[in-house]
């Protein structure tokens, strides 16, 4: 029996005009304004996400969907991750009201947990001359860290910085963790504004990316990774891409899911053949 997503796209449109969004200039330095809001609901904690947004133009990105795509992938990989629903909704920017697709995702943290970014924590805790994939052996997160490096190569992750990589503690019950994986939005075909140029893109080509482990190429960060048979537990076949792509007719063209695909097919089983 093939697997089924659990469809978390929200079509009927949402009124979340009362979210207060925050301005976040995008950390991989290309260009853009990425917005973020927060809400506490009975005593929930929900973080909420645009696409690239223009002041002109609005929201002219599809870095949220990419968000839920990936979210997919990695359930089907068997990686710990993140979860996201895209939702359809109102929201209002500078007293205009748009109308566009955001993400939605609860904290990860649990009860008495505190955060810093996994470059804050090295800069305290490292050895002299250790590396940052050494301190994270080290530590006991290679596992983590190594899956991370295969997904960051399928998916072309452009924006795996030192923040985008969490630690999470618990001083009173001396526990220290890595939280799941997050923020994949800078990834796929996230550069593309149009189909011209989704049906140009190459999809296999190595880009410069910000990676915090390794250097500015997810290709080469794969030989980083010892035994790379052995990194997912779920398989990744031809079938799965309705699953990837359920319910998201008609948000992103045709032209970006056939090319999305190709990207995520052709780049993982390039891995597999290692």
């Amino acid at each position: 029996m093939r697997r089924k997503s659990d469809n978390r796209v929200i079509r009927d449109k949402q009124d979340l005009t009362y979210l207060r969004w925050s301005h976040i200039r995008n950390s991989s330095g290309t260009a853009g304004t990425f917005l973020k809001s927060q809400m506490t609901i009975n005593g929930v904690k929900k973080y909420y996400k645009l696409s690239n947004f223009d002041p002109v133009m609005g929201v002219v990105g599809h870095e949220c969907i990419n968000e839920i795509i990936i979210d997919r992938l990695l359930t089907i990989l068997g990686v710990e991750h993140l979860s996201y629903e895209l939702i359809h909704a109102d929201i209002e920017i500078d007293g205009s009201i748009l109308d566009t697709y955001l993400c939605a995702s609860s904290d990860f943290k649990l009860r008495g947990e505190t955060k810093s970014a996994l470059d804050d924590y090295y800069r305290v805790n490292h050895f002299a001359g250790e590396s940052h994939y050494e301190f994270c052996v080290r530590n006991g997160w290679q596992r983590y860290i190594d899956t991370m490096i295969a997904v960051d190569f399928i998916i072309l992750n452009r924006d795996r910085h030192g923040a985008n990589i969490e630690v999470l503690r618990n001083a009173r019950r001396h526990s220290l963790r890595i939280a799941p994986l997050f923020d994949h939005g800078l990834s796929l075909l996230y550069s593309c504004e149009d189909d011209e140029a989704a049906a140009a893109y190459d999809v296999m080509e190595d880009r410069k990316c910000q990676n915090y482990i390794g250097g500015y190429s997810c290709l080469d960060n794969l030989a980083l990774i010892g035994n790379k048979k052995e990194i997912f537990s779920g398989k990744l076949a031809e079938s799965d891409r309705e699953i990837l792509f359920e319910g998201l007719e008609g948000i992103i063209s045709e032209t970006f899911r056939s090319r999305i695909w190709e990207m995520i097919y052709k780049r993982y089983l390039y891995y597999e053949s290692l």
